[in-house]
């Protein structure tokens, strides 16, 4: 799902079902949680002192307080009625952004669901399909045709599960007492702005628990700011026009800097003895530069495009160099495992080799709590990893490196039950 882009933010991943593995993204989420469609929700925030303050408040309190801020705004006090007079919260979204699943999936076990044969095949018939206006889109916005499918199938498994909860009720219980009030108050005006818009009608407006909404999941925000009417109906559609909704994520993917003609990135071979520090997507080098410390590249076409060297399983499972299009990808949803499951899957829908390499399927992924204790034992000996929270992101993976350095082993940041039980040794 698209995020807002700061300051509206670009909500990555809380995730509500288990059923994807959630390397949930780097800014918010590395331990990728995700609905039935694979696709991720919204990122933890800070909560400042006024959102705090919302949860004193009654419902009936703060629904009275948000209609007079809605009026404020410019909407209508006959949409408002129609919204809010009756709206309760919804309990079950409640529990959906607070739980904290303990367990997440490997990123191997998410790439086997995101790129199953029926999907595939489902994708590449779907292509053909809509051939005429794929080849639209992409003359318009210059992105690729199988990348735009991918999408389609992750965040709705081609239109099958958008999500079937009020976005009102949804993000009005969120602005009462979620753990983002501010930005799920944002959200519902965005959403209110919609409906006044005629796009959509309040009953047929409906979501995820977190608000993401239609075939491509957006946001209310990125509605706002991304969706387009290309069917050419006089609404912008992403619940019942797949032109709408494919040329909303291609132009939110224009916007994020996708360059037409260039690869996401793809697998490589590493040579004995490689430096795995040099795996932080913070380092980008050219496909060059990657070649003369021994990379194996496919054929390539400018060896002068800048890559990051990826290693979403360690240094005993596959390697990716990823580029400025891959970064695109991760706008959408700042995850690496999704990234990655956006590019294998285009690929797949052109005919083109799945990964070579073995994933190490037999290591059992850290739970919630061992990822916390894990930066704890870090902080203890002094490596910085960040709060623990569970979280691994760029400095906890930075830590892990300075302390797998420490042994002698392998830095490629990559937490795993050997490395913890090494952490929690006595000194």
């Amino acid at each position: 799902m698209p995020y807002p882009a700061a300051p509206a933010r670009l909500a990555c991943l809380l995730l509500g079902s288990l059923l994807s593995l959630c390397a949930c993204a780097e800014a918010g989420k590395t331990v990728l949680q995700s609905n039935a469609a694979g696709t991720a929700l919204v990122s933890p925030s800070t909560a400042s002192p006024d959102d705090a303050s919302q949860s004193t408040l009654s419902f009936a309190q703060w629904r009275e307080a948000f209609r007079s801020r809605a009026l404020a705004s410019g909407l209508p006090a006959s949409l408002l009625h129609s919204a809010l007079d009756d709206l309760q919260p919804d309990p079950a979204v409640l529990k959906a952004d607070s739980s904290q699943p303990e367990f997440s999936r490997p990123v191997w076990a998410y790439l086997d669901s995101a790129l199953a044969n029926s999907r595939v095949r489902q994708g590449q018939r779907l292509m053909a399909l809509h051939v005429n206006a794929l080849q639209a889109i992409e003359q318009r916005y210059g992105v690729e045709r199988q990348i735009l499918v991918a999408v389609w199938g992750m965040e709705s498994d081609f239109a099958r599960f958008m999500g079937n909860q009020s976005v009102i009720r949804s993000l009005a219980t969120l602005a009462h007492h979620g753990r983002r009030p501010q930005f799920a108050e944002e959200q519902l005006l965005a959403a209110l702005q919609i409906l006044h818009s005629g796009d959509i009608s309040l009953a047929e407006m409906r979501g995820s628990w977190a608000g993401a909404m239609g075939q491509t999941q957006f946001m209310p925000t990125t509605y706002l700011s991304h969706a387009v009417d290309f069917d050419g109906d006089g609404k912008r559609d992403l619940w019942h026009s797949s032109s709408d909704a494919l040329a909303s994520a291609a132009h939110y993917l224009q916007a994020s800097g996708w360059q037409r003609g260039q690869r996401w990135g793809f697998e490589v071979s590493l040579p004995n003895h490689f430096d795995y520090a040099l795996a932080d997507d913070s380092l980008r080098l050219s496909l060059a530069e990657w070649a003369q410390r021994g990379v194996q590249l496919p054929p390539a076409g400018d060896l002068q495009l800048r890559a990051s060297l990826i290693l979403p399983a360690g240094h005993r499972g596959p390697a990716f160099l990823v580029m400025d299009n891959f970064r695109a990808i991760l706008r959408y949803n700042n995850s690496t495992s999704y990234g990655l499951a956006i590019g294998l899957l285009s690929d797949a829908l052109l005919g083109r080799p799945g990964v070579r390499a073995s994933w190490p399927r037999s290591d059992q992924p850290l739970s919630r709590s061992q990822r916390i204790g894990l930066q704890e034992a870090l902080q203890a000996r002094g490596y910085n990893p960040g709060p623990a929270d569970g979280i691994i992101g760029a400095n906890t993976r930075r830590a892990i490196r300075a302390y797998q350095q420490s042994l002698g082993w392998p830095a490629d940041g990559y937490p795993d039950l050997r490395l913890l039980e090494e952490l929690q040794k006595q000194p």
